[in-house]
This record gives C-alpha cells, sequence and structure tokens, in this order.
C-alpha cells in the first residue's frame, strides 16, 4: 500500500433511523475535520433563536468522539433535552490510485469497502418515548455547589473570581547561602564559587 494513494472517500447514504421526525428537522453531520465551535455556534442559533424542537448529530467513523462531544455540550447549554442514540454500521468507499505506473500503463485504482461504526443521536425539547431502544431522559438541573459547577442559565455563569491578595508568608525569599572557610584558606564565598 505504500505505493497508493487514497484519491477519494465516499460514504453510504442511510436514511434517518427515526421514524415520524418532521420535516424540517435540523441534521449535523460531523465529519472528521469538523471544529466543534464552528458546529455548535450553527446548532445552538437553531435550536435558541430559530427556535427548533429536536436536532440530529450523526457522524462515522473517527467522527463519532466529536458528535458525542457536540450532543453533550448541547445537553449541558440548553438542558432538559431528551435523547434517543442509534448505533450501527456504515459502508465507507475508498478509491487509492497507484503512484508507480509506467509511463504508457493504464492507471491502476484499488477500492476498498470499509464498514465503520456510525452513530445518530437526536435530541428534542419535546418528550420522546421512553421505550424505545437507546432513549435518555433529560439530566436533572443541578444547583450551586453541587460537584462545584453552576446550575444553566445561572448568573455566575462565565464569571471569575478575583484572586485573593498574596499573604507575606507565601511571597518568595531570597535564599542566602554562607559557604565555611574550605580548609585551604581560601576564603570562598556564595558568589565566588564556581562550578
Amino acid at each position: 500500500m505504500e505505493n497508493f494513494r487514497k484519491v477519494r472517500t465516499s460514504e453510504e447514504e442511510m436514511p434517518l433511523p427515526f421514524p415520524n421526525l418532521p420535516p424540517d428537522v435540523v441534521q449535523m453531520k460531523v465529519k472528521e475535520g469538523s471544529k466543534i465551535r464552528n458546529l455548535m455556534n450553527f446548532a445552538m442559533a437553531q435550536m435558541e433563536l430559530k427556535g427548533s424542537r429536536q436536532i440530529i448529530f450523526s457522524g462515522c467513523g473517527r467522527a463519532v468522539t466529536k458528535t458525542i462531544t457536540c450532543v453533550e455540550i448541547m445537553k449541558r447549554k440548553l438542558g432538559g433535552l431528551h435523547q434517543v442514540t442509534k448505533v450501527r454500521y456504515k459502508t465507507v468507499l475508498e478509491v487509492w490510485e497507484n503512484q508507480e505506473l509506467l509511463p504508457d500503463s493504464p492507471a491502476q485504482n484499488l477500492t476498498v469497502h470499509k464498514n465503520v461504526p456510525s452513530i445518530c443521536i437526536l435530541l428534542s425539547r419535546d418528550p420522546l418515548d421512553p421505550n424505545q431502544t437507546g432513549y435518555q431522559p433529560p439530566e436533572p438541573q443541578r444547583g450551586l455547589g453541587e460537584a462545584g459547577e453552576d446550575a444553566p442559565g445561572s448568573s455566575t455563569k462565565g464569571l471569575k473570581r478575583p484572586l485573593p491578595p498574596p499573604r507575606e508568608e507565601l511571597l518568595p525569599k531570597k535564599l542566602q547561602v554562607q559557604v565555611p572557610d574550605s580548609p585551604r584558606g581560601s576564603g570562598t564565598t556564595a558568589g565566588q564559587l564556581d562550578h
């Protein structure tokens, strides 16, 4: 494979694993190179400014952990979201091109079919069927002081405490070293030591 270079990757299109979704449901397709900040800015705008009731995050392969991270951030920021998680496999096709070709030979491509894990997570402001596989109820609202975290929407969110003034006993002190006269009588002091 050292003579081959990947030239194209395509994913198998699969229908969403959630029945009875409204046609305007927001779908966030997370890719390996996606920036979490960009995904979250768009998703939060859809849920808060446009008033969407449901949002779906999906990703496969190396994007699975980033997909889960986005969902957890959204659940923490908005609170009260019902969740349904579906895990499955998706087929990914990779086309590899041979780099060491003779000048007049036809191009040699290698097509690889991979089955990679895929995750699809539905978040909803409205209650979902708690009997379906993969359902998680909303997390209870946390108050200040529990595990040292603020409740969502708390007025102290984002504020930093000022540091107390330094105490005198914690300030660094100059270290004074006295070196006794050496047996040879040279009278070396700490400032004159050579290493």
